[in-house]
């Protein structure tokens, strides 16, 4: 079953080579990123408090999560992400393409 979102999620592309894809996400009250799959497994780090309610195939979960505090996945699960907060929140997603690529200093 689908969010009931009152407005979607707004990305922000920080960083989008060939090593890596780095975005934030700003969330008001309510706001969802919809469904997606990501390719490349990847790292959230909290920018502020807040309530996550994650949708997957296997139902619902909200996970409440502190500034600063992060996670990671793997790539290929299909899932849709909500603000459960009363607040807006923001995090900062690291999609990681190429691990070697991190071994080298950017130009």
């Amino acid at each position: 079953m689908a969010f009931q979102c009152v407005q979607p999620a707004v990305p922000t592309l920080q960083v989008d080579d060939a090593t890596a894809r780095i975005t934030r996400w700003d969330f008001q009250p309510g706001a969802a990123t919809g469904w997606h799959t990501h390719g490349f497994p990847y790292f959230v780090v909290m920018l502020t408090d807040g309530v996550l309610r994650v949708q997957t195939e296997q139902g619902e979960t909200a996970v409440p999560l502190s500034a600063g505090q992060s996670y990671r996945r793997a790539a290929g699960v299909e899932h849709d992400v909500m603000n459960g907060s009363e607040h807006p929140i923001a995090f900062i997603e690291i999609e990681v393409k190429d691990p070697a690529g991190l071994r080298t200093p950017p130009a």
